[in-house]
């Protein structure tokens, strides 16, 4: 994902706070000074976060929600800049960020888990399909070499899927 934020505001100053987060969570930051050209920059690229300020909300709420929607992935955050001082944005988006991380790597231990079980599933099948056929007494004595690969391929695949104990 990107690195980039977006900033939506019309506040004075508003520079000074993207150069801090910036310096202190490694983010490019564009500011955009309305919802239009917050349109237009989210157009233009991603962006892992999306600020912004209750000002803008307030003076155009549908053009908000269409810049919601707009966002993609990026992580919304809605902070009211006329009160808050950039040390709490700061905190804000990173603690968003925490949270996001955290969420994709529950998100991806859960999708490991579940295709892990289906891989496992299959494999299952296909040792059990496979030692079948290789105990049937008229097998061609061409097939039988094959088979005990395809037998051999599956429980070497079953040995490096499966969680060894101890490790």
């Amino acid at each position: 994902m990107s690195q980039n934020m977006l900033l939506v505001t019309n506040i004075p100053g508003a520079g000074n706070c993207a150069a801090a987060i910036t310096r202190q969570l490694g983010l490019g930051v564009e500011l955009a000074s309305s919802g239009r050209a917050a349109l237009a920059a989210l157009r233009r690229r991603e962006y892992a976060v999306v600020v912004l300020d209750d000002s803008q909300i307030e003076a155009d709420p549908a053009g908000a929600d269409v810049l919601w929607q707009q966002a993609g992935l990026a992580i919304p955050i809605q902070v009211n800049l006329a009160i808050s001082g950039c040390g709490r944005v700061l905190r804000e988006i990173r603690a968003a960020l925490l949270r996001r991380e955290r969420e994709q790597a529950l998100a991806l231990r859960a999708a490991t888990h579940v295709i892990g079980g289906e891989i496992n599933t299959t494999l299952t099948g296909l040792l059990l399909q496979t030692q079948l056929m290789l105990s049937e007494p008229s097998i061609p004595s061409a097939l039988l070499p094959k088979l005990q690969q395809v037998a051999q391929l599956a429980g070497m695949l079953r040995q490096q899927l499966c969680p060894r104990p101890g490790a």
